[in-house]
């Protein structure tokens, strides 16, 4: 009996188990899944959790009831890889796992020790994140009394997860505290270290016009140094500072520690793959899927679905001694809350930039690219009931996989 195994079983690992449990033929192949945690949480929603649109329930679900029961399901952490010689070390029984296929979809996560003083007096007190649920979840208990004052939400380096959800939050809390007739008693501040809002330059002017529209501040290219929470200002290595009363921070995103010591990863612990089958560089029986690759895509759910079907082809394909046709093109789409019920989309890929337009039918959308309208905002909601019953469980969704111009304007 041969072993697939796939470490993580979030949005890209989850996806890739139920699948292959379809391909593979089971009196062959035995299909497992490691994870650390037992719980599954829709991370996009991370981001309503501050306001109280959401709350711990409404995204979060047991990982096993979204896995086939083709597959076997392991909760334990990760000891170290030996990828020279096709095993896996748990800490769960001491458990050992012989593997002839491995993927790695073991995400990107949050290292705010990364940052000098950003873990010290301030933290989860008047400094917070919100890509975590116990940090979205404080940020709201802190929002529902605030009051008002300097309000900064600042991104560390590139590459995070979602990259537009820094300014997601920055239009949710213009909306949010224009509810609570607080807005004028707020300095909103967006600090990046890119040189605009978004790092595609139409998607950037048309979201900077937005942030100047709504009085946003941007500061960008901004590399910052240190925190000072005794003076509550965040120091940037050019030495500019920038005060703050509250500060929302995206921490410096890295891979799993274990792809690092099992030497494995590049510096911010991402496998290095090839882009276009996400294959290892390295080891041929291995691929790195979702956000656990360093391909020059988004780090979003979007991603690891559009490139699914494609790396399983090439993956059975490797198996059965044929060329690996299937390539990735580096299709990304992502609806980007503007608050007040209405929201943009983007679809682009490796080479093309978002563009106007509509999606995915020419002509007739019925969501509109580049563009802010309720529609579209309706479809970020909707996609909270496609991602439980249509994404992870690895049905067939309605969108191309592979990035189109139709209904482009160029």
């Amino acid at each position: 009996m041969k072993t697939f195994l796939i470490l993580g079983a979030g949005t890209a690992g989850t996806m890739m188990a139920n699948k292959m449990a379809r391909r593979l033929n089971p009196e062959e192949w035995k299909t497992i899944v490691v994870d650390r945690e037992p719980s599954h949480f829709y991370q996009p929603g991370f981001l309503f959790v501050p306001f109280g649109y959401y709350t711990k329930e409404d995204v979060t679900k047991t990982k096993k009831q979204f896995l086939s029961d083709k597959v076997e399901f392991i909760v334990s952490d990760i000891e170290r890889i030996e990828p020279d010689n096709r095993k896996v070390f748990l800490t769960a029984d001491n458990r050992v796992i012989d593997y002839d296929y491995l993927v790695v979809a073991t995400g990107t996560g949050l290292h705010p020790e990364e940052t000098s003083g950003l873990t010290d007096s301030g933290w989860r007190k008047n400094i917070f994140d919100f890509y975590t649920l116990d940090g979205a979840m404080a940020l709201h208990n802190f929002l529902q009394k605030w009051e008002g004052g300097r309000l900064v939400v600042h991104i560390t380096e590139m590459p995070i997860k979602c990259p537009v959800a820094p300014l997601e939050f920055s239009f949710l809390a213009d909306y949010y505290l224009h509810q609570r007739s607080i807005r004028n008693k707020v300095d909103l501040v967006l600090v990046t270290p890119l040189p605009g809002a978004f790092t595609k330059p139409k998607a950037s002017a048309a979201l900077g016009n937005l942030l100047e529209k709504k009085g946003i501040t941007v500061v960008p290219d901004f590399n910052i140094m240190e925190v000072d929470n005794s003076k509550q200002l965040i120091r940037g290595y050019d030495e500019r500072e920038i005060p703050y009363d509250l500060l929302v921070t995206i921490p410096v995103n890295m891979g799993a520690n274990v792809i690092a010591d099992a030497g494995m990863g590049d510096d911010l612990n991402y496998v290095p793959v090839d882009k276009f089958t996400l294959q290892s560089k390295k080891w041929e029986n291995i691929w790195a899927i979702g956000d656990a690759n360093n391909i020059p895509a988004s780090k979003a759910g979007s991603v690891s679905h559009f490139q699914m079907d494609g790396v399983i082809e090439n993956i059975l394909h490797h198996m059965q001694g044929k060329p690996m046709d299937a390539k990735f093109d580096g299709h990304a789409n992502c609806y980007i809350e503007s608050g007040f019920d209405k929201a943009f989309l983007i679809d682009f890929d490796y080479d093309v930039e978002p563009l106007e337009g509509t999606y995915p039918i020419p002509g007739i959308g019925p969501f509109s690219l580049l563009k802010e309208t309720r529609i579209n905002h309706l479809g970020k909601l909707f996609f909270r009931w496609m991602y439980w019953n249509l994404l992870l469980p690895g049905r067939k969704i309605p969108m191309p996989d592979k990035f189109s111009m139709v209904g482009k304007i160029q």
